[in-house]
């Protein structure tokens, strides 16, 4: 009996409570009976309808889907049905209150009412416990959740946004608290007020592994790139602890362990505990595997090559340590393009592609099947470009060097590419290319997307020279368009598009100092080949005042010493398709003139007019992969600058010819060689290194050497007054604008020497590059260097080994309107006797010029 009686009381009790919520009522006048609900004797209906009351926000009509309480389903009352309609609700998350009455029975229709109370919704967050920016920052992420329901769903999605923005940046122990307040401005709404505890940033204590044999745990610690242990050692400590980067250091650290023949290496469990508030401790439990070698290597589907010509561009032998990271690059990811993917594409097997698939793996050794689609030949169509807004479409046309009728190549691709951003109109990490490939005709359509950038430059500047501050006004348009210049339609504001170079600059400090130039250079003259067509011209006036006034300000008279130069230079260059296409061939005629009166700045003769009529040429070759921040490729020129040899037809006696005869027509032969490389060293990392070497000859020593176009070694680069007096400068971080003198100059000729220049000079340099920033608005990289370089004054005391050397770090910021903005910090290590602080300068500055360094 008690075994009966006891399932009977529990089914009644729990069928009670469940229903609890069921509240009998009496709308619309019709009384129910409280005996016409039994628990014991549960009656079924037809459910006549649903009404929903105290709804502000909710659909009514979902809420009843919610319940399943539809019309005209068949129910038992009281049942299971009625209590999961308000469990169904209440799981929703989104009410305080949910009730359940019995509107009314009618016959063997039921009709059913729900009360419901919803949660308060979110008016606005209060963040509180961290600085303004991060503030804005967490609001930002948060700003979706305003308007929504208060529940423990939206705290708990919003601590978990939060403690991720700050798990990122290394703070692992984050502590995010939620306190409600009612919205006094608003009924059944909340304000909800987040306090933020960032704790301290956490960094790896230790970094330890479990069965490891054949990789060391410090090479596993290697492998982590961005996730380092720390150590007395690392002075400036060991790096923050970020969750996302060291889920990619794993993957990275099992790709290695692979890539040296592991390829079952893998984690099998990895733990991060703390080991204080300020780090953790993280230990990994790694199955190595045994180590794999290739073992043969077959194709199959090739027609267009050889098996053997295929393999011996893949360059695996059998037996060598298989690598699927090295397997790839030979199929088809080589930087270098010379994997077997790069020699179809470059024939025009677009939808070409190879599958290796393992065949046998026998003990440690891996058989290897290449399975091969070649595919057909496809040949270019149509090439178009989209996105040059301002730059006209021959201008890009011209540099693509996919044409339609040609075999497609990928080569060509990449080459149009480079030549796009060497126009310097485009932002070149958003330059795409599109290939749209036609099988019913074998044809493909190419299309390049381009992205236009500032390229105007503008330098205005204030600087310090001859004892007076200097001003200079200079204006760059780098994609101007002469053609349209009486166009007033097409000044915006200037007329723009046709990639021309337009350069206006002036300088002055009032009347001591005053100089103007300008430049237009047309990279395709005519507009059918490149044939490269520039124009330059440029006016100083220098005077020195010998007396003052009373008030100490210089009275500028006729007799005062001054200099006034003058020059202008037409230049012609082409583009060679031997040895490469990436030659250039330049020529260029200039005509100086040197109007000197009184004038000791360091020539060899200080009264009289000198001319400078020159010709030079200038081979080259530039296959750097982008203008502003290079990662691969070189830049090599050399240089041949002539003048007449007057002296050998004139008959004039040098020897005791007076000044204003000897040098009124300059002679010399000047040889230059420059070259830069550049090289990735890791990742974004790049090593620049460069060369320069430069020889100011004579055609007759009576006349002895030019008093112009030497080399002055050191400082900032930049020429300022030096260029326009006819002298060459080179910079050398650490040192002085002009300090490197050849050695044994004596104090008494160490103004002239520095001032006048020498014949000779050469300099080394390596400098490591990593990028900051890389974008259309800026590019920002920092550097380390080490330079080397002297001067000398003839051939006989030439050693391109014995240098001034130096040493330091800088900082580079190029934005489209100024362009190149530097500063350096150099160490000089060898001190110039005779010059004041042994021609040290720590700090260097330089603006807008060009990133090459020639």
């Amino acid at each position: 009996m008690n075994k009966i009686f006891l399932p009977i009381v529990f089914i009644f009790f729990s069928t009670t409570a469940l229903v609890a919520q069921i509240r009998p009522g009496t709308p619309s006048g019709l009384k129910q009976s409280s005996d016409e609900l039994s628990y014991l004797n549960p009656k079924e209906y037809i459910i006549g309808g649903t009404t929903v009351k105290g709804t502000q926000f909710l659909d009514k009509d979902i809420l009843i889907q919610i319940s399943k309480l539809s019309k005209g389903d068949q129910i038992t009352v009281p049942g299971e049905a009625t209590t999961n309609a308000i469990k169904n609700l209440w799981e929703q998350g989104l009410f305080d209150d949910v009730q359940l009455n019995i509107d009314h029975i009618k016959e063997d229709s039921i009709f059913f009412e729900l009360v419901v109370v919803e949660r308060p919704r979110l008016t606005k967050l209060n963040i509180k416990g961290l600085k303004k920016g991060e503030t804005e920052e967490i609001r930002t992420k948060l700003n979706d959740k305003t308007g929504k329901i208060v529940n423990e769903n939206l705290m708990n999605t919003a601590r978990s946004i939060i403690e991720k923005h700050f798990n990122d940046k290394g703070y692992l122990y984050t502590e995010v608290k939620f306190d409600q307040e009612k919205d006094p401005n608003e009924a059944n709404n909340v304000i909800l007020n987040i306090t933020v505890d960032k704790n301290s940033k956490v960094k790896a204590h230790s970094i330890t592994f479990e069965g490891n044999k054949e990789f060391s745990s410090a090479k596993l610690r290697k492998y982590l790139k961005k996730t380092h242990q720390q150590a007395w050692y690392k002075v400036f400590g060991s790096g923050k602890f970020q969750r996302s980067k060291y889920e990619e250091d794993k993957e990275k650290m099992i790709a290695k362990m692979q890539d040296k023949g592991y390829r079952d290496a893998e984690i099998l469990s990895d733990t991060v505990t703390r080991h204080s508030d300020k780090s953790v401790d993280i230990h990994m439990k790694l199955y190595e595997g045994p180590k794999y070698y290739f073992g043969d290597i077959v194709w199959a589907g090739n027609a267009k090559y050889s098996s053997d010509v295929l393999s011996k561009i893949l360059g695996i032998d059998k037996g060598e340590v298989f690598s699927e990271e090295r397997l790839e690059k030979k199929l088809r990811n080589s930087p270098n393009s010379d994997d077997v993917s790069s020699l179809y594409l470059n024939d025009g097997y677009l939808t070409f592609n190879v599958d290796p698939v393992q065949t046998k793996v026998q003990g440690d050794t891996i058989s290897l099947e290449m399975r091969m689609y070649e595919g057909p030949q496809y040949t270019v169509n149509k090439v178009s470009v989209k996105g040059n807004d301002i730059t006209n479409d021959r201008v890009v046309m011209r540099e693509v060097r996919t044409k339609p009728g040609q075999k497609f190549s990928k080569e060509a691709v990449v080459r149009t590419t480079r030549e796009i951003a060497q126009l310097g109109n485009f932002d070149e990490a958003k330059t795409d290319v599109k290939p749209i490939p036609n099988p019913a005709d074998g044809t493909v359509d190419i299309q390049y997307s381009v992205t236009e950038k500032p390229s105007d430059q503008v330098e205005l500047s204030g600087g310090f020279g001859g004892g007076r501050i200097i001003g200079t006004l200079g204006l760059t348009f780098n994609n101007f368009s002469a053609r349209n210049l009486f166009n007033l339609k097409e000044w915006k504001p200037l007329p723009k598009g046709d990639g021309q170079k337009l350069s206006l600059r002036g300088q002055t400090n009032g009347k001591q100092y005053q100089s103007y130039s300008f430049s237009f250079s047309e990279p395709w003259l005519g507009g059918k080949k490149p044939l490269y067509f520039g124009v330059s011209a440029f006016t100083s006036l220098s005077t020195y005042s010998s007396t003052y006034d009373a008030s100490y300000q210089a009275v500028f008279t006729e007799n005062d010493p001054r200099i006034r130069l003058n020059g202008v230079t037409f230049s012609l260059g082409q583009r060679l398709k031997w040895p490469d296409d990436y030659f250039q061939l330049n020529h260029s005629i200039n005509l100086q003139q040197y109007k000197l009166h009184n004038y000791y700045g360091g020539f060899l003769f200080s009264n009289g007019t000198a001319y400078n009529l020159n010709l030079t040429e200038q081979l080259s070759r530039n296959s750097v992969d982008a203008p502003i921040y290079p990662t691969s490729g070189s830049n090599i020129r050399l240089t041949v600058q002539l003048t007449p040899p007057y002296s050998l037809w004139n008959n004039t006696n040098y020897t005791t010819a007076p000044d204003e005869i000897k040098y009124k027509w300059t002679e010399y032969n000047k040889w230059k060689f420059e070259a830069q490389w550049f090289i990735r060293i890791y990742g974004k990392l790049v090593l620049k290194s460069q060369a320069q070497f430069g020889f100011l000859g004579m055609y007759n020593s009576a006349v002895g050497q030019s008093a112009f176009e030497r080399f002055k070694l050191g400082g900032d680069g930049m020429q300022g007054f030096d260029y326009l007096q006819g002298s060459e400068v080179i910079g050398m971080r650490g040192y002085a604008n002009n300090a490197i003198v050849p050695e044994g100059t004596s104090e008494q000729n160490m103004s002239i020497a520095r001032n006048s220049g020498s014949p000779i000079f050469n300099k080394y340099q390596l400098e490591l590059r990593y990028p900051v920033m890389t974008g259309q608005q800026a590019t920002v990289f920092l550097l380390g260097f080490a330079e080397g370089g002297n001067t000398w004054n003839s051939f006989k005391d030439f050693n391109p080994f014995n240098v001034r050397r130096s040493a330091g770090v800088g900082a580079r910021v190029f934005l489209p309107i100024f362009g190149l903005l530097g500063i350096d910090y150099g160490y000089a290590f060898d001190r110039i006797p005779g010059v004041p602080d042994g021609g040290r300068q720590g700090f260097t500055f330089s603006i807008a010029q060009q990133m090459g360094g020639f």
